[in-house]
């Protein structure tokens, strides 16, 4: 067995001890641990020709394995504060998930300063790539395609939040998050560096992690974390996928920018199908593509509590369950906070990793409150807030 006892902390500048993870890592079940030298054999010593995206927590290569399979490895950046126990308990938690719309985990490597997340190589890259940006324009996102990636994405979000054990909040559920493989069926990725929420929990206080037009109010603003945020951002992502554009376009006339302002306006015109991605030229069910942008609006209520969990979000996408349209209550102009400023999010004790390691708010209802002083904040894009 391999021992990785050092680490180099670029902010502390020398190499300094770490305890030997070695035996926390032969402890997980089901993950393979590669090498660096590996890995860097795999990418071709990581070059540029075989970077396929960029996140947060660092560079995406695509590499090819030992054994012929392809692979997409995140390597974590050095300046990341992600600490290495951080990073085993992750890879702890996601050991054993698996979901047809959840990005599959191979393996990983710790060795020295490297940390790399090895998982499946999916084709067709990002729905931000291809649908929403076009890079990719022999794909053709016809309505059911359409309709199979938001089932697709809703039963993946539906498993983290109500299946897994604890249940997982993703944080960042947005386009460029949902890959799709070799049939257009979608993957939730990322979820590996989500928080976890323990049972009894109903909210915590967390650092904001998210994307600019995805953020739920209560997380932007007070950095309240909840499933809910998810279903905020979810019900987002469906417009986008209804409609094919993105959430803000600035580049737009004014009153075109905010997807989730339009989609309230024209809803109360009674005209949501002027919304329908014109790619489609006609051809899809009218009554399917309106259904799809109500549940966006009831996914994005200002009121955490009226969004609806995502087992009956799948239900409702399904035409199981009836759209209650008396519970969509519009908020505020975005308009009306453009000049806004964030209040300071206070700062957690500690982040939320395990059930057992936690700290979090006292449990009580998804409600909030969103005034602050005299302002009240709707729920739109938040671009003046983040």
């Amino acid at each position: 067995m391999t021992c990785f006892p050092f680490l180099f902390s670029r902010k502390e500048g020398p190499i300094r001890q770490y305890e030997d993870f070695s035996q926390e890592l032969s402890n997980i079940n089901g993950i393979k641990i590669y090498s660096y030298k590996e890995l860097r054999a795999a990418t071709n010593d990581f070059s540029a020709s075989n970077k396929i995206g960029e996140g947060g927590f660092g560079a995406v290569y695509k590499g090819r394995l030992k054994d012929g399979t392809l692979g997409a490895l995140k390597v974590l950046s050095a300046e990341s504060r992600q600490g290495v126990k951080e990073f085993l308990t992750e890879i702890q938690v996601i050991s054993d998930i698996e979901h047809d719309n959840l990005v599959k985990l191979y393996g990983c490597c710790v060795e020295r300063n490297h940390r790399i997340l090895v998982y499946n190589y999916l084709e067709n890259n990002s729905l931000e790539d291809t649908l929403l940006e076009g890079k990719n324009g022999s794909l053709n996102f016809s309505w059911p395609i359409r309709k199979k990636i938001c089932l697709g994405v809703a039963r993946g979000l539906a498993y983290l939040h109500e299946e897994v054990r604890p249940h997982i909040v993703h944080r960042d559920v947005k386009a460029s998050n949902i890959l799709l493989d070799k049939d257009l069926t979608p993957k939730i990725s990322d979820f590996g560096l989500a928080k976890l929420i323990p049972s009894g929990a109903s909210h915590v206080s967390t650092r904001v992690a998210g994307t600019i037009g995805y953020l739920a109010p209560e997380y932007a603003i007070r950095g309240q974390l909840t499933r809910k945020a998810d279903i905020y951002s979810f019900g987002v992502l469906l417009m986008e996928i209804v409609c094919g554009r993105c959430n803000t376009n600035i580049k737009l006339p004014y009153e075109e920018q905010y997807l989730l302002e339009m989609t309230w306006e024209l809803y109360e015109k009674r005209e949501l199908l002027l919304l329908v991605d014109t790619s489609l030229a006609g051809n899809f069910d009218a009554e399917e593509a309106c259904m799809f942008l109500k549940i966006g609006l009831l996914c994005t209520q200002e009121t955490a509590s009226i969004r609806p969990n995502m087992s009956m979000v799948v239900k409702m996408l399904l035409g199981e369950k009836h759209v209650d349209e008396k519970k969509l209550n519009k908020p505020g102009l975005i308009s009306d906070f453009m000049n806004f400023k964030k209040p300071s999010v206070p700062k957690p004790d500690r982040d939320l990793m395990t059930s057992s390691s936690s700290t979090y708010v006292s449990s009580g209802s998804d409600n909030f409150t969103m005034s602050t002083g005299t302002s009240t904040v709707p729920t739109m894009t938040f671009s003046s807030l983040v």
